[in-house]
């Protein structure tokens, strides 16, 4: 290693263009030097692997695609729906403190997620849909219901079925979400990066959310009773 600082040195001095890399470690035994490197893992699929009977994850590369950007934010929906529920179950005593809360909690969240949303294609707000469901363990409709009121989930359902959506739809891991479970799973077993890169020779793209915690506070009712 101090061999080639030096001979970067020198070619620094005489105007030669200096080499590119790095220093490889190296090893001598009885007069040999091997030298060693690490490479990063790789997913290698046989023939004939996957969901389909001729071929494997390459096939689905769209949803591999989708699914790297929209799961953090399923992610990040069910950590926030979290942090309602204990606010609301601590510290929300009054019907009018719920709801002024919730009303505080749907203006941050537009402001964390309308702009990212509006980039988002018709499949990836589909498929974000189905993960708030697995993760949250509630569909879309019932979150709206559970959080607004029927008449606001009612008026959803009608905007999703113009594009052919349901807001009622549930996650169905064994049938119609079986690829998307198995992304899943690769995701929670730490080996998203490798298989990620083994399709498309380059690593993921990493989605940046814009806060991952609630500001939004329930208001206590200072107001002191008239005697």
């Amino acid at each position: 290693m101090l061999v080639a600082a030096a001979g970067m040195l020198r070619a620094q001095t005489v105007g030669i263009r200096a080499p590119k890399g790095y220093p490889m470690y190296y090893e001598v035994r009885d007069g040999d030097t091997t030298f060693f490197d690490t490479l990063d893992p790789i997913w290698v699929f046989p023939r004939g692997r996957g969901f389909k009977k001729s071929g494997d994850w390459r096939k689905e590369y769209r949803l591999v695609f989708n699914f790297n950007k929209i799961y953090p934010y399923a992610l990040v929906g069910r950590k926030l729906m979290a942090q309602v529920d204990s606010t609301i179950a601590a510290d929300a005593t009054k019907r009018s403190q719920r709801t002024q809360y919730i009303k505080q909690v749907e203006r941050e969240l537009l402001d964390i997620f309308t702009e990212d949303i509006k980039h988002m294609t018709t499949s990836q707000g589909v498929l974000l849909m189905r993960l708030v469901d697995r993760e949250c363990g509630l569909s879309a409709y019932d979150i709206i219901k559970e959080y607004e009121s029927g008449f606001a989930a009612n008026f959803w359902q009608v905007i999703a079925k113009i594009f052919a959506q349901d807001l009622k739809s549930r996650y169905d891991p064994t049938g119609k979400d079986a690829k998307t479970e198995a992304l899943v799973k690769i995701w929670d077993e730490g080996n998203w990066d490798s298989f990620y890169y083994s399709i498309f020779w380059e690593a993921p793209k990493k989605t940046v959310i814009k806060s991952d915690h609630l500001k939004s506070v329930v208001k206590k009712d200072t107001k002191k009773k008239k005697s």
